[in-house]
This record gives structure tokens, sequence and C-alpha cells, in this order.
């Protein structure tokens, strides 16, 4: 089960990193971009997708992700935290993370890796 320590700790093994607030929910943000937020009404993480994936995921697995009606104009996926995969959570973060942190942090991550 995904918890939000878990997802903390996931989050935060990246550079220029923090926990935040966003939209009255506890966030994580890169380079003042929010990364992923954990919805307090759902008790459910908030992930970035593109939208083509995000209706993939509904299609092929409605038991893990879902949305709402005021989600839906917006390019993210909710999930059940007890039920989603900590591999796509982990593969995800770092998606949206290299596509928002400044260039030289990933170089930087990139070389020392």
């Amino acid at each position: 089960m995904l918890t939000f320590e878990r997802l903390k700790e996931i989050i935060l093994a990246y550079p220029d990193t923090e926990e935040t607030t966003s939209w009255d929910a506890r966030s994580f943000k890169v380079n003042g971009k929010v990364i992923v937020f954990w919805n307090p009404t759902y008790d459910a993480p908030v992930f970035k997708v593109p939208f083509e994936e995000r209706d993939f995921l509904l299609e092929v697995d409605p038991d893990t992700f879902f949305t709402t009606d005021h989600h839906r104009p917006w390019p993210v996926i909710l999930a059940r935290p007890d039920r989603v995969d900590e591999d796509w959570v982990k593969a995800n973060i770092e998606r949206v993370w290299r596509a928002q942190v400044k260039k030289r942090t990933l170089k930087a991550w990139d070389e020392g890796a």
C-alpha cells in the first residue's frame, strides 16, 4: 500500500524537491512546480499524466485509477493507495521530475547515476 510517508520518501530522494501545499493539499514540488499532491477528500495521490495515458489507465485499470468531475479537465489521475503499483509510482514521479527540474540539476543527477 502506498502511504503518504512512502510517497514522500520516494519524491524527496530527488534533488531540489520540497514538501509544500497546493490547493489546500499536501504536495511536492520541484522548481516551483507540483510533481504530485495528496487529495485529502479521497485520501489518494494525484499524479500528473498526459490525457492519453489517463484515459488508457482509466480504461484498463479502473480498480486502481480514477478521476472526478473536478479533476477531469486536467492532465492528472488519482490512484487508490492500496492498489497502485509502486514501480508505476516511481516511474511517473521520475518522468515528471525530469520534465520540471532545472537542466543543470538534471545533468548533475544523470552524471552521478
